[in-house]
């Protein structure tokens, strides 16, 4: 049993910054990710980080502008955004769930929070 808690979302202007936070408790599960889904778009993994080992992954539209971390000994993730877009405006979810073979698949995730609302203005 998990569950995942976001916060820092909000609304800012282009160009801002924010960092958002997710609180886990109950199993520490190896992979962890933030998701986001725009108004009439689906949802996409925007990026994802082993909890042992500390691999990461990024889609490309925000390479250089995002970076995810994790504190093992607080069982929070993060996702630094900087330089924001109009485009990134979405609703942010942070999701867990095992690894497979040693290794954290980009899909399937089992829990879910939430969800925090990213709101840039231009």
């Amino acid at each position: 049993q998990v569950q995942l808690v976001e916060s820092g979302g909000g609304s800012v202007q282009a160009g801002g910054s924010l960092r958002l936070s997710c609180a886990a408790s109950g199993l520490i599960y190896a992979c962890m990710a933030w998701f986001r889904q725009a108004p009439g778009k689906e949802r996409e993994v925007v990026a994802g980080i082993a909890t042992v080992g500390g691999g990461t992954y990024y889609t490309d539209s925000v390479k250089g502008r995002f970076t995810i971390s994790r504190d093992n000994a607080k069982k929070t993730l993060y996702l630094q955004m900087n330089s924001l877009k109009p485009e990134d405006t979405a609703m942010y979810y942070c999701a867990a769930r095992p690894s497979s073979g040693g290794v954290c698949p980009r899909t399937d995730f089992r829990y879910w929070g939430q969800g925090t609302q990213v709101t840039v203005s231009s």
